[in-house]
């Protein structure tokens, strides 16, 4: 299950999807209220919802198009006991576009915090669009993580990203600024006018910012609770 779930999150191309250790997935399939079937490249697991109120989806994963619609297919057929299903789901999910009419609603959403605790090893593990290729210098004033704190040339090529601090050779030209907050939301996927609107990005170029939301577009998303 987990090796199938990995290939879903990579064939979506997920950005920073939570994997579980075998312990932690063997513990939640032990559990006797829920159902789950594993199909060569999906996942679907499900439970009961406020006693027979409708279903609560957990998983209903897959890699291609014939096994997504099987796992929803499957969950259909409960529609003569089951009043509503809930489902947790991705926002790019194949489930929004399944149906002919828009028949499915978001309920609820919940938001996670994050913290860059060090800018350079965060960059170096997050993996960029292999066709963007950039080189622009940031400023990142950040208080409680002072190493973070200072000019840096961000540089991605091939897929992969380096942040290094820059040095006196380094182009004068202005740069990005940010604060903790504000490299936290790009590094998620926000767009440079966002955070410009919002305060947390000032300086640079349009350039720049173009540049910058290219690498780090993205939709990060989790399914799991705690």
């Amino acid at each position: 299950m987990i090796a199938v779930l990995g290939r879903v999150h990579e064939a979506a191309r997920d950005c920073g999807p939570v994997t579980w250790d075998p312990d932690s997935a063997a513990d939640w399939l032990a559990d006797p209220g829920l159902y789950a079937y594993l199909a060569e490249d999906g996942v679907l697991a499900y439970r009961w919802h406020n006693g027979n109120e409708g279903l609560f989806v957990e998983r209903a994963e897959a890699v291609s198009g014939q096994t997504v619609r099987a796992l929803w297919t499957l969950l259909g057929s409960h529609a003569s006991i089951a009043d509503k299903v809930y489902a947790m789901t991705g926002p790019a999910g194949a489930f929004w576009w399944l149906t002919q009419e828009r028949d499915a609603d978001m309920r609820h959403r919940s938001r996670w915090m994050l913290r860059v605790v060090d800018a350079p090893a965060a960059i170096a593990a997050r993996g960029f669009p292999a066709a963007i290729s950039l080189s622009v210098p940031l400023r990142i004033a950040d208080d409680a993580r002072p190493a973070n704190s200072g000019r840096w040339q961000l540089s991605v090529a091939g897929g992969e990203g380096r942040f290094a601090p820059a040095g006196p050779d380094a182009p004068a030209g202005p740069a990005v600024t940010l604060g903790a907050r504000g490299l936290a939301a790009l590094y998620a996927g926000t767009p440079l006018v966002t955070l410009r609107q919002a305060g947390l990005a000032a300086g640079g170029t349009a350039d720049d910012d173009a540049a910058l939301d290219a690498a780090f577009a993205a939709t990060p998303y989790m399914l799991d609770a705690f």
